[in-house]
């Protein structure tokens, strides 16, 4: 995220972000009058953590500079993770740990039904992160892939898929689709803008005008992955504490709305 902030605004506004980043403890949220004032009692029972993915990258290992601070399996973390977590624990009666990193090769993936992988366009997965992946989709386990934008990511990621489902396709998830009333009634899709586009006065990025929700079903018709192409949910989770920005409070509510309302139907799907 550093980097798309570098391109979008000035030095001066930069030094104001970096500011604005030292000066906010994860707690202190612009966004906490969005928060419902008792959680929703559906789907009590329900557990949920907030698992990230520490997954090989292009020029893992290199001396070839990213596009960014860090590597890009850990953008937006950790106020993201911290932030949803906190979200999800007012807003819903889910049972809900603290949040995680973890490899794929970790034995302890298979006991949890609900993993995050941002900027999935950079991942490069060994045969054996394939192998452990797939059948983790294949046993009932969900993923989001977030935040990623444009031809070239959408081709990257493409690719990688291919690699671990040759025979799935990519397909849109219709605006009909169950997961837009799962726990919130959402009208369609949102375009959520990084904090960059946003103070550039766009929603987009990389040429990614279009935001989609993509998936890959298993043999039964269960969206294995939620796939958030064009659009930048992990922002909206990381920049609800931006109280210099209050006109991006409405992304902030759309990208907790989206998330809440995917994992819901993870976890009961």
């Amino acid at each position: 995220m550093t980097a798309r902030l570098k391109a979008a605004i000035g030095a001066s506004a930069v030094f104001a972000l970096a500011t604005l980043v030292s000066g906010f403890p994860p707690g202190r949220s612009n966004a906490a009058a969005q928060a419902p004032s008792a959680a929703d009692s559906r789907f009590a029972g329900l557990q949920w953590r907030f698992v990230r993915i520490k997954y090989h990258f292009v020029n893992e290992g290199t001396r070839v500079p990213q596009d960014f601070y860090g590597e890009p399996w850990g953008i937006d973390s950790p106020a993201a993770e911290q932030n949803l977590t906190r979200r999800v624990k007012t807003a819903t009666a889910i049972q809900v740990d603290d949040p995680m990193l973890m490899t794929l090769d970790d034995p302890r993936l298979f006991e949890h039904p609900w993993i995050y992988f941002v900027e999935p366009s950079s991942m490069r997965m060994t045969e054996g992160d394939i192998l452990a992946l797939r059948e983790y989709f294949l046993r009932g386990g969900s993923a989001m892939m977030d935040d990623f934008h444009g031809t070239f990511e959408w081709d990257a990621f493409t690719r990688e898929m291919k690699r671990l489902f040759p025979d799935r396709q990519i397909v849109e998830v219709p605006r009909d689709h169950p997961v837009f009333g799962a726990f919130y009634k959402i009208d369609g899709y949102p375009q959520v803008p990084g904090i960059g586009s946003f103070i550039a006065g766009r929603t987009w990025e990389k040429g990614g005008v279009v935001p989609h929700l993509r998936t890959i079903l298993d043999d039964a018709g269960r969206p294995m992955i939620f796939v958030n192409f064009n659009t930048d949910m992990g922002d909206g989770w990381e920049w609800s504490n931006a109280q210099e920005y209050p006109g991006y409070i409405k992304y902030t509510a759309m990208a907790y709305r989206m998330a809440i309302n995917e994992i819901v139907y993870a976890l009961t799907h």
